[in-house]
Parts: structure tokens; C-alpha cells; sequence
């Protein structure tokens, strides 16, 4: 049986209020309670800082606990251990003695364990008639199964911190890694005053969080960065409606400049099988069509400027001229560097160039000047076409150049640059 009064330490230790309060908790410990020691154990690992103890003092805690008989701690177990220093020490895996009394101490002093001092100092137990433990002498474990639901709840509260800082930091990556995949597409492009002070505004804030930064610091951080995300998808998405108005607008100002009767013509032989051409009596009254520029690259004479310009027919800048199909079905590499490995519609095709531009050491002067002659569609149609010979074109970006200086002239045509490859992958499939 244990002792249930107030007992007091052994030698100078002075009883404290914190002794005190530890064994009155202790002794309304109902008599049929118990407790997993082990599972017990582990609640107070997780919540250590809560409570107050170090490791080492856990270790020894440990020992304590392999003491006392059985898996589960009760009072018909017996809660008072009575282990010499020299057994301790070797259940510490050989801890000094003054570090043993030391951490003993701390064990008493957060209330987790009770000095039952015998009147000499020393620990044992004294049995009864009947051979079993009348009275021991020891460490009373009891404040352990009075207080187990308190370690539970600590253990629990701080698992569920951990488990939003984690959440808060997967959402501060993500945040980040979105808005430096979004300044460098509009770094692309975009002027350096629409994305600089974004960028510097952002590397401030990156700054400013600690390494060891607590929850709330995350999420106000993760607030900023979310508002500078939204900003910057909205500046994207202004240029995305921009690029497609002014393409609009530009294709209504070429339907007026384009009088040529045999445009629409020419680009259906280009890219058909024979249909829709009209009979040999009239084709021979037609102008030729234009070279193909990819195939005068390729052979080493590139054709000047003057001689195709009585033979080419004009055609306006910026005005979509191949439809999206027949240039995929041309150039069907484009698709491998679009967002998800296809290209579904002219903004994949748009964003899949961008790729392809940087992989082709095509300077950002040279794509933007083919932009604004050529319009977004049409330049992403040509860098298409520029990739499917990208083995036999010695400086794309000169060779971007040279058809951007023809389109001014009204001198450079889309489609028979579709219409070559098609044919070559014809040939390739027969």
C-alpha cells in the first residue's frame, strides 16, 4: 500500500509550495485509475517544452519508469520506486552521479515524480506477512497518472502547431515559387518599369521574414505575397487582352490594305491536297508563289529583298494567317514546350514560343520587334517554323530579323513557309 500523507524531504532539502501542491494532486488520484507508462512517456516527450524538462531529465525519467512492474502504472501496481543511484546510472547508460541527483531534482521540481524519503535517506521497501510491498521508500510516480490528461492535451496542442506551421510554409513555398515563375513570364514580356519594382518589392519581403520565423510572422508574409501575386497575374492577364485586341484591330486594318484577289487562293494551295484549285487555264494567268525563306536559308542564297518584292503579295502586319491546326500539323514540335506538352489554343502556342525563343538564343529586341510588325500569333507560328529547322538555320535570331525587315516591306508571306514544311512531312510520311 502507499503513503497518502504529506511526507517531507530527507536532509537540507527545504519543502517547497511546489512539493506540496504536487502531492495533494498526487493523492486524489482515484484508486482504480491507470495508464499505458509508455504511451504516457511519450505525450510527455512530445510536450517537453510545455512542461518544462530537458531530454537528459526525460532519460532518467525513463528509468524510473522501468522499474516499476508491468505496463500499466496504478496503484496496485505501486507507484513508488525505490532503484539505487548505482542502478540508475546504469539504466542512464552510465550517468554521473551529480548529473543524476541533478536531473532528479529537476524531475521533483516540475512536478512529475515525489520524494518518499525514508527517515535515513535511504530507498527500500518493507514487506508484509503475506510477502508482498507493505511500504517502500523511493520515488512516487503517482503525479504521472494524476496528471496524464494534462500531458495528452499539451502533446495534442502542440502537434496541431506544428502541423499548421507546416501547412503555413508549404503555402509560403508555393506563393513564392508562383510569383518568380510569373516576374520572369512577364519579364519577358513586358518593360523593365512594369516588373522591377515588382521584383524589388518582392525580394524586400523575402528579406524580412527570419529563419525561424513563428506562425503568425508566416502568415502575414503569405498575406503580402498573396496580394503581389494577384497583382501580378492581373498585369499578365492586361497584356494577354491587350496583345489579342490589338491583334483584332490590326486584322480588320489589313482586311482593308489586302486587295489582292488571289490571297485567299494561294494560302488554300499551300496548305491543301489539290482542293479548291482552280483550273490549269487559269493558273497560268496567276503569279507564282512566293520562295519558301526557310528552304532559300537552308541552301545558302538567301533571295534579296527587291526580287521578291514583284512577286510576293503584300500582306499587313499582325493579321492572323494560318489557322491553328494546319501550323500544328507542320510544325508539331512547338507542342513539346507548351504549358501541359499540347498546345490547345493560341496562347499555348504564344507561351510555348517564349520557350522556344530563349532555347534559341533569340534576343528580346529581336522578339518583340517581329511582335509588333508581325502581331503575337504570327510570330509564334514563325519561331514554330524556325524550330522545325533549327538544325539547318545557323542564327535564328538574325534569321527573325531579316523576315521582320521583309514583313515591313510587305515582302514576306506566312503560308508558304507552312505550306514547305507541310509538304516535307508529306514527302517524309510516303
Amino acid at each position: 500500500m502507499e503513503r497518502g500523507n504529506v511526507t517531507t524531504p530527507f536532509g537540507r532539502r527545504a519543502m517547497t509550495f511546489g512539493m506540496l501542491a504536487s502531492q495533494i494532486t498526487a493523492g486524489r488520484v482515484p484508486p482504480e485509475q491507470s495508464i499505458d507508462k509508455w504511451k504516457l512517456f511519450r505525450s510527455l516527450c512530445e510536450a517537453k517544452t510545455v512542461i518544462g524538462v530537458s531530454d537528459r531529465s526525460l532519460a532518467v525519467l525513463n528509468a524510473l519508469l522501468s522499474f516499476s512492474p508491468g505496463a500499466e502504472l496504478s496503484r496496485e501496481n505501486g507507484l513508488v520506486v525505490f532503484p539505487s543511484n548505482a542502478q540508475l546510472s546504469l539504466r542512464t547508460h552510465g550517468m554521473a552521479g551529480t548529473t543524476l541527483r541533478r536531473h532528479l531534482a529537476c524531475l521533483v521540481e516540475a512536478g512529475l515524480i515525489i520524494r518518499r524519503d525514508s527517515p535515513n535517506g535511504k530507498r527500500y521497501a518493507r514487506k508484509n506477512r503475506s510477502g508482498a510491498i507493505g511500504e517502500a521508500f523511493g520515488f512516487d510516480l503517482s503525479p504521472l497518472l494524476a496528471r496524464a490528461e494534462e500531458f495528452r492535451a499539451a502533446a495534442a496542442e502542440l502537434a496541431a502547431e506544428k502541423q499548421h506551421l507546416r501547412l503555413m510554409r508549404e503555402r509560403l513555398t508555393l506563393c513564392r515559387r508562383d510569383i518568380l515563375k510569373l516576374l520572369e513570364l512577364l519579364r519577358e514580356t513586358a518593360s523593365p518599369l512594369g516588373w522591377q519594382p515588382i521584383e524589388e518589392h518582392f525580394q524586400a519581403l523575402a528579406a524580412s521574414l527570419p529563419r525561424k520565423a513563428t506562425p503568425a510572422m508566416i502568415e502575414t508574409q503569405l498575406a503580402k505575397l498573396a496580394t503581389l501575386r494577384e497583382e501580378l497575374t492581373n498585369q499578365l492577364e492586361i497584356l494577354l487582352k491587350s496583345g489579342k485586341t490589338d491583334a483584332s484591330e490590326r486584322q480588320n486594318g489589313c482586311h482593308k490594305q489586302n486587295s489582292q484577289p488571289d490571297s485567299q487562293s494561294e494560302s488554300e494551295q499551300g496548305l491543301g491536297r489539290g482542293e479548291g484549285m482552280p483550273p490549269a487555264s487559269k493558273r497560268g494567268n496567276e503569279r507564282k508563289s512566293p520562295p519558301d525563306p526557310l528552304e532559300n536559308h537552308r541552301q545558302g542564297h538567301p533571295q534579296p529583298v527587291g526580287s521578291l518584292a514583284h512577286t510576293a503579295r503584300p500582306v499587313a502586319p499582325c493579321a492572323r494567317q494560318i489557322p491553328l491546326p494546319a501550323v500544328l500539323s507542320a510544325c508539331p514540335q512547338i507542342a513539346d514546350y507548351a504549358p501541359a506538352g499540347r498546345v490547345s489554343d493560341w496562347k499555348d502556342l504564344m507561351t510555348a514560343a517564349i520557350v522556344v525563343r530563349t532555347m534559341l538564343n533569340v534576343s528580346q529586341d529581336a522578339y518583340q520587334d517581329a511582335c509588333s510588325v508581325l502581331g503575337y500569333e504570327n510570330t509564334a507560328t514563325v519561331i514554330a517554323c524556325i524550330l522545325e529547322r533549327a538544325d539547318r538555320i545557323n542564327s535564328p535570331g538574325g534569321y527573325l530579323r531579316d523576315l521582320t525587315r521583309r514583313a515591313k516591306q510587305q515582302a514576306f508571306s506566312i503560308a508558304p513557309m507552312i505550306s514547305a514544311l507541310s509538304r516535307a512531312r508529306r514527302q517524309v510520311r510516303r
